[in-house]
């Protein structure tokens, strides 16, 4: 079956030297900024501090250590809340438009007029009650996608927009100049399905139908430029390494049955953004390859500057990964971190350095990874093709 806009396992999509000449001859100036605001969602990899901001909400406990130092050490030089040692893809993306860093939506003090961020650490495309039905309850984070939906909802309200049908003005004026970030979500389902009688086809239908139906319920709201990023290539995380035989390996190293997983269902996922911009052909949608950035990543790892592709900078153990679950980065075992981040991908195991967020941000602002170019999205809130 054909899928869109996604290359075969593979196929790097981009040539090292192609990879060199966009991070090192990418625009030092902001892209121009048609947009005022942004709205993202997601979970850890987007999330700039719901989780553990307020005490109201904690992350899976394995990595409950996100506001102990050395995470944030390198760009704020403090804790943040966020799950790397600085800054995330939304807030490069953030910078590129040249507007502030996103605020929780939890920090109710917070200044809101730029956008907000919903994301939330551990969070599921499923919703909770599934894994309640399921008994896969322990050690997951409740809030959802549809949490966040909820969260968003209630936002909108504030501004007088329901639905776009009821109040079309009211919504029309919220949208005109916001960018709805939808980062990586899912993953967790499927690892928090691992060891249980939970078929992974099962979380993949239920995952990719959640995504599907919150995509859907913006788009009617009235959002008019969504950007929606795929699961990464998640056998190449430190914790699936460390978890998984070395009998299940890929030709770049990585937990192989892991990746396929994640492949499969963003060629799903990008077959349902194919319908939803049929049946909204007002609104612009970019997917994000993120599977296929982070393996040209990992294939090209010493021309972008990446020495470590596997083992953790902040993390216990020693050994080949430098991963210990019952020391993870921040705990007093791993309190400490490598001497410089920017050469490792992996942060704490199942994060990314900042680092490594930048080369995927420039990636998809730059390179071969986004559909439509993303780069043209935010210039001019057009769809080049």
């Amino acid at each position: 079956m054909k899928t869109l806009g996604i290359m075969p396992p593979s196929a790097t999509g981009i040539t090292a030297t192609a990879i060199f000449l966009l991070l090192t001859f990418s625009s030092a100036t902001p892209i121009s900024r048609p947009f005022k605001k942004i709205y993202a969602f997601g979970d850890s990899y987007t999330d700039t501090g719901n989780t553990g901001s307020t005490g109201a909400i904690t992350g899976p406990s394995a990595f409950s250590y996100v506001s102990n130092l050395p995470y944030g050490r390198t760009f704020f030089h403090h804790p943040t809340n966020r799950y790397s040692d600085g800054r995330l893809v939304i807030d490069f993306v953030a910078e590129s438009l040249s507007l502030p860093y996103l605020p929780p939506y939890l920090n109710r003090k917070a200044d809101t007029s730029s956008g907000i961020n919903y994301a939330v650490a551990g969070s599921t495309a499923i919703r909770h009650g599934f894994f309640v039905k399921n008994n896969l309850t322990f050690n997951i984070t409740p809030q959802s996608l549809k949490t966040q939906l909820g969260w968003f909802n209630k936002t909108m309200e504030g501004q007088k927009c329901k639905t776009a049908k009821s109040t079309p003005e009211e919504c029309t004026a919220v949208f005109r100049d916001a960018l709805v970030w939808v980062g990586e979500i899912g993953a967790n389902d499927y690892a928090y399905s691992i060891g249980s009688t939970v078929a992974g086809k099962t979380i993949q239908l239920h995952a990719i139908r959640s995504v599907t139906g919150f995509l859907e319920a913006v788009l009617d709201k009235g959002a008019k430029y969504i950007v929606v990023q795929g699961l990464p290539t998640t056998g190449c995380l430190t914790l699936a390494l460390y978890l998984a035989p070395e009998s299940d390996r890929d030709d770049i190293g990585c937990v192989a049955s892991a990746n396929n997983q994640s492949y499969t269902h963003n060629a799903i996922l990008q077959t349902k953004i194919q319908t939803l911009r049929k049946k909204y052909p007002e609104a612009v949608i970019v997917y994000l390859d993120y599977w296929n950035a982070y393996r040209s990543i990992i294939k090209n790892a010493p021309k972008l500057g990446f020495r470590e592709l596997y083992k953790t900078c902040c993390g216990s153990g020693g050994g080949p990964y430098n991963f210990d679950l019952g020391g993870t980065c921040g705990s007093k075992s791993a309190s400490s971190s490598c001497q410089d981040p920017s050469q490792y991908i992996n942060w704490d195991g199942v994060h990314l350095t900042e680092a490594m967020y930048r080369v995927v941000f420039e990636m998809f602002l730059k390179g071969a990874f986004a559909h439509p170019s993303l780069e043209c999205l935010l210039r001019s809130k057009q769809n080049c093709g």
